[in-house]
């Protein structure tokens, strides 16, 4: 078993998104995903690290056609408990060769790209993403970014000096992972990176749940009228680009061409 699936065998990814914060990211991601699958309820969706299924069930639910894709037996074995008419198989997101070319309308990569180490690793996953998906099509994919780890872990948790001792961030604050840290985080420079290698055409780039993760505590006591104002500003706000670096996630919005 490895360190992720060990990670993912105690983590609750349902719970995340039903709490306010992972609130805030599920409503970003499904308004934009349903702006660009349209009213077609025949169109074809893969969600490449589905985990339990939060939005492969959703989406099915509404009558999509969704295949899930998910590298943690443990998630997968939650998500087909749910009874959903998703079709769901263990995979992972560099290898999709069940799949024939441009079979999916949309692309679904919200998870990989936070687990995946080093440029070529997360070129391979966006490559195999572009394959799958029709011309024209969509890819939505999410990242975890740098400047929310470095303010939350470095600074809020006050490992700033163990960091900077333990080589964990560079002169320029960017943080220096590597897979025992599970997680990877990106800016959106190389983001623009890894989609210039892919071929990729953006369409927009979001903040998925801007500072929603950073005050968790304030949005579990707001009231609930209180709650949609702020999802209500953070809808408004969620493609400034001035806003977008700090995002705890991103949501990447491309078009294959």
């Amino acid at each position: 078993m490895t360190e992720l699936e060990k990670y993912y065998n105690k983590f609750c990814e349902d719970k995340r998104l039903t709490r306010r914060h992972g609130q805030v990211e599920f409503i970003t991601s499904m308004k934009y995903i349903h702006e660009y699958l349209g009213e077609n309820r025949e169109k074809k969706i893969l969600d490449v690290g589905a985990g339990t299924g939060r939005y492969s069930i959703s989406l099915a639910d509404e009558g999509y056609d969704v295949t899930a894709v998910e590298l943690v037996k443990y998630n997968l074995g939650i998500l087909k408990s749910k009874g959903s008419n998703v079709k769901a198989y263990l995979g992972n997101a560099i290898n999709l060769s069940r799949f024939d070319d441009e079979s999916f309308d949309m692309t679904l990569v919200f998870g990989p790209m936070y687990h995946l180490f080093g440029f070529e690793n997360k070129l391979k996953a966006m490559n195999e993403a572009k394959r799958v998906t029709k011309r024209d099509g969509y890819i939505l994919a999410a990242y975890c970014m740098n400047e929310y780890s470095v303010i939350t872990y470095a600074f809020k948790e006050n490992n700033a000096k163990r960091c900077i001792a333990n080589g964990m961030l560079d002169e320029n604050f960017h943080s220096i992972c590597s897979e025992k840290d599970l997680y990877d985080y990106m800016r959106i420079e190389d983001i623009d990176k890894l989609n210039e290698a892919a071929g990729m055409r953006r369409i927009k780039l979001v903040a998925a749940d801007g500072a929603a993760d950073y005050i968790r505590p304030v949005l579990g006591a707001m009231d609930d009228e209180t709650f949609k104002i702020f999802v209500d500003y953070h809808l408004a706000t969620c493609e400034r680009r001035d806003l977008l670096g700090a995002s705890a996630h991103t949501l990447d919005i491309l078009q294959k061409v």
